[in-house]
């Protein structure tokens, strides 16, 4: 029992552990019970859904509040918050990229969810290693937070346009160096079949395969300002990581609500550019004008959840009356 109280990376193992018993129950209870078989998701089970993550969010961070302290508590629901409105943008390009490959709506939660288990990983690994930067190098964080400014700044005067996913290295290199069906085959990745030259079966993948790979790429570009973002907030790997991907899980099951409400979120944008200033400053205004005193939790938590509140309401009120509300929709992505 001992080895459960082992610290690792700042953290008793007996946490870690729990949090990834509760990312499994909830992939197993979500794909083995809720969607056992490939079909659409409605907008109302979508909400649902989207509540049931967000509630158990809610609670993991009341049991880190409880176990870990209120400092580390109201920093977890800061990093969730932020992480869960900068994922926003994300549906954006998902809805681009299974629309280029043609996949049906009934497949997509499948792949998403795929999706997602590949960005717990990788998510990880850049969380890891971000963790060890700040630990050799605190001076890292400086970087981090002038980086966070510069995405905010840039955000505010971005223009909008669609990414070319044809023109995707990615992409090109799949199609050039691997077989890829010409047509979907059902919810598989990988199909048998048979050779132009020889008539042998041969292994190749499907365009679904494609659009789940493009997905984890975009999200890797994603976790370059959402990943400094919660690192800005704290440095302890478990909120980071915790906050990170608790935000992520639900993400497969907002999609499909947000996808067909994208149009309603054209100002959220402009919060979360002010979000990711305000972060990327409060480093600065901790270290040289408060003489290294931590900047309040309460007054953060309360900064970002207000500017993300005013942005949503904002958005909502500003498109009421339909997309024509809108000056000229986004479809790339809230961050540049």
């Amino acid at each position: 029992m001992e080895f459960l109280l082992t610290d690792w990376l700042g953290t008793p193992v007996w946490f870690w552990l729990a949090f990834a018993g509760l990312v499994l129950a909830l992939t197993a209870f979500d794909l083995g019970i809720l969607h056992k078989e490939d079909r659409e998701m409605g907008i109302s089970e979508s909400l649902k859904l989207t509540a049931f993550y967000i509630a158990i969010a809610m609670a993991f961070g009341a049991w880190v509040w409880i176990e870990k302290g209120a400092d580390l508590g109201m920093k977890y629901y800061t990093g969730f918050f932020i992480e869960k409105a900068l994922s926003i943008d994300n549906v954006f390009v998902i809805s681009l990229i299974f629309t280029f490959f043609a996949i049906p709506a009934k497949y997509q939660y499948r792949a998403l969810l795929w999706g997602i288990l590949a960005v717990i990983v990788l998510r990880g690994g850049m969380i890891a290693a971000g963790a060890a930067l700040v630990e050799q190098a605190y001076w890292v964080l400086y970087i981090f937070a002038a980086f966070l400014v510069f995405t905010g700044l840039k955000m505010f005067f971005a223009g909008d346009h669609d990414p070319d996913i044809a023109s995707n290295p990615v992409v090109r290199w799949i199609s050039s160096h691997m077989r890829v069906t010409p047509q979907l085959h059902d919810q598989h990745f990988f199909v048998k079949v048979p050779d132009e030259k020889t008539g042998k079966l041969v292994t190749a993948v499907t365009p679904l395969f494609v659009a789940l790979v493009v997905i984890n790429l975009a999200d890797l570009v994603f976790a370059v300002d959402s990943v400094p973002a919660i690192f800005a907030i704290t440095t302890d790997t478990f909120i980071v990581y915790t906050s990170n991907i608790m935000a992520i899980l639900g993400l497969r099951a907002l999609y499909f609500a947000l996808s067909a409400m994208i149009h309603r979120f054209y100002y959220l944008k402009y919060a979360l550019a002010s979000v990711l200033v305000f972060i990327g400053s409060k480093i600065f205004i901790s270290d040289f004008l408060l003489g290294g005193e931590k900047f309040p939790p309460v007054l953060s938590l309360g900064v970002t959840f207000g500017l993300i509140a005013a942005g949503v309401f904002y958005s909502l009120w500003k498109t009421r009356h339909g997309e024509d509300a809108a000056p000229h929709l986004p479809h790339d992505s809230i961050r540049p």
